[in-house]
């Protein structure tokens, strides 16, 4: 295979992109899981607060992964 040198990175998902996204939206899935769970268990007001505050870094990282995966590839 050639290598080519792009002036502009074209927008697709090589299978090693995908596996990794795929990667990332099960940890974050799973984290995200058990903050929720996590946030009806506890009591303490402050615990539960950092606790929401995690789940909503995972939240957000799992609609990063989609929206890649929705766009087909990585744009800025």
């Amino acid at each position: 295979m050639q290598n080519q040198n792009y002036e502009v990175v074209p927008n697709i998902i090589t299978g090693k992109d995908l596996d990794y996204l795929c990667d990332m939206f099960q940890w974050n899935y799973g984290a995200l899981k058990e903050a929720n769970s996590s946030i009806n268990n506890v009591k303490d007001k402050e615990i539960k607060d950092i606790i929401q505050k995690a789940y909503n870094i995972f939240e957000n990282n799992l609609n990063q992964t989609l929206s890649i995966l929705s766009q087909g590839g990585f744009n800025e």
